[in-house]
């Protein structure tokens, strides 16, 4: 009954979501990433390091992904606050700035490894050839790496795995409901493809775009729309028809996947994890962020930067972890 009325609320949710993502995508999407992602990443992280990270193997292991996140986060820090540094350092940094995709394909190559094997040596050995096979991709691949770098930390994370999710509790708990809430969210991008949209009278205020533009938040927007064949004259326009759909679908996805965190605290149990301690430094931390993204947008993303990063590199391993349980379980039932 639990599980029911919980999946009937997700689908209410679904359904609300779309609709303001409909009305105001560029705010909608700016609003929950400052307010409602900040939480997430916090609890999430918590929830994460008391489930041992779904490991098969010591949790200390996640020292792999902190290390990779910082390798991600480096760059943008450093070139925020513009410090000065040798011409030499500078270039590395930058080298190192432009291996996003590298370090996203380690992390979850290395998530792989750590669902199956325990042993020290087997594991040192999986990550010294998630590292190589990285590098080897990322020559032979170049585009391969450039959808990893644009997608996997931003709509995969939000809107494919959060549908994983939904399947495999959906199938786990022999949820109808839940089955038809994993219907619906796959149906999301058709229905924002199909309805009319009104581009003349929709006007995001100035400061609106502003914000898009200033922290380059139309970057997938731009990539999908290239991917489509739907620039204009090689260009991308934020307040274009399609610029407008694929920020309904941004705006919705991340909305959504925000707010079926926080509505599945009694099947997760997530909140459970967290002490009156804990507690504490995540309120703390959550109002000093939303403090920041008020002050400036960009000083939010930037200081915000590494634990929106690291919360999606700590979750690979449960990524993979349902994925093969979904495997599993349409095998059992065949």
């Amino acid at each position: 009954m639990v599980t029911k009325n919980i999946d009937i609320f997700n689908i209410s949710l679904v359904v609300i979501s779309l609709i303001i993502a409909i009305k105001i995508p560029f705010e909608l999407f700016l609003f929950s990433y400052a307010i409602l992602g900040p939480l997430h990443y916090l609890t999430e992280i918590t929830w994460l390091h008391k489930k041992n990270y779904f490991f098969s193997a010591n949790k200390k292991w996640s020292i792999i992904f902190i290390l990779l996140t910082i390798l991600i986060s480096i760059y943008p820090v450093i070139n925020f606050f513009d410090f000065r540094m040798s011409q030499s350092i500078e270039n590395l940094i930058k080298f190192v700035g432009k291996q996003d995709s590298v370090f996203l394909l380690t992390g979850i190559l290395f998530a792989i490894s750590l669902i199956f094997f325990k042993k020290i040596q087997s594991l040192i050995l999986a990550f010294l050839f998630s590292v190589l096979i990285s590098f080897i991709l990322i020559i032979y691949l170049p585009n391969l790496f450039l959808f990893i770098g644009v997608f996997l930390p931003t709509l995969i994370h939000v809107y494919i795995f959060t549908l994983l999710f939904i399947l495999y509790g959906a199938l786990k708990s022999k949820s109808r409901y839940g089955i038809y809430l994993s219907i619906i969210l796959l149906a999301v991008p058709f229905i924002i493809f199909y309805i009319p949209i009104d581009t003349i009278n929709y006007q995001p205020s100035a400061k609106t775009q502003d914000a898009f533009i200033s922290n380059n938040l139309s970057v997938v927007s731009a990539f999908i729309t290239s991917m489509l064949n739907k620039l204009q004259n090689g260009k991308f326009y934020l307040l274009s028809e399609i610029g407008i759909r694929i920020q309904i679908f941004i705006a919705f996805a991340y909305t959504y996947h925000y707010l079926n965190w926080f509505s599945k605290t009694s099947i997760i149990g997530w909140k459970k994890s967290i002490s009156k301690e804990s507690a504490f430094v995540i309120l703390l931390i959550w109002i000093v962020s939303i403090g920041l993204y008020l002050y400036d947008y960009k000083t939010g993303l930037i200081a915000l930067f590494f634990l929106g990063f690291l919360h999606i590199l700590l979750e690979f391993p449960l990524n993979i972890m349902t994925i093969k349980e979904i495997l599993l379980l349409t095998k059992y039932k065949k």
